[in-house]
């Protein structure tokens, strides 16, 4: 019986480091996708979910398997330098949570926002001013 629990924790902590790994080389690789996102820093969270890639919330809940409470610092510096604000705090009170590990929430919400169409008339928004932005050119 005490040798099968340690079988069944080394597994488990065999996959909680893969899951690491894994969502560390992911996050790495997505850094200048997900820095060439204009997302405004004042919208919404369902707005944000709906910019941004599902390979992002998708390692992010990865991260927080991996890591449990202790994937919070990485989300908040990692969120926080690709410029998420309105992702950063939801991302960290979420892996503050212990044992929501295996809850993959931000997947749950990113597809929910799709589905829904929550934050739709702000998407709408965002999307009118960025094409406004591109599309002014003043000469001088």
């Amino acid at each position: 019986m005490n040798e099968s629990i340690w079988q069944v924790l080394g597994v488990l902590g065999a996959v909680a480091l893969a899951c690491v790994v894994i969502a560390l080389i992911g996050l790495t690789l997505l850094v200048r996708s997900i820095r060439r996102l204009e997302v405004p820093h004042d919208t919404d969270f369902f707005t944000t979910m709906r910019l941004i890639p599902l390979a992002l919330v998708v390692l992010l809940d990865m991260l927080d398997f991996g890591m449990d409470v202790f994937a919070a610092p990485l989300v908040w510096l990692f969120l926080d330098r690709m410029g998420l604000q309105s992702l950063r705090n939801k991302a960290v009170i979420e892996s503050l949570i212990p044992f929501s590990g295996p809850i993959p929430t931000f997947t749950l919400a990113w597809i929910a926002a799709r589905t829904l169409h929550l934050g739709e008339h702000e998407m709408r928004m965002v999307k009118q001013l960025s094409h406004d932005k591109r599309g002014t050119i003043i000469d001088v």
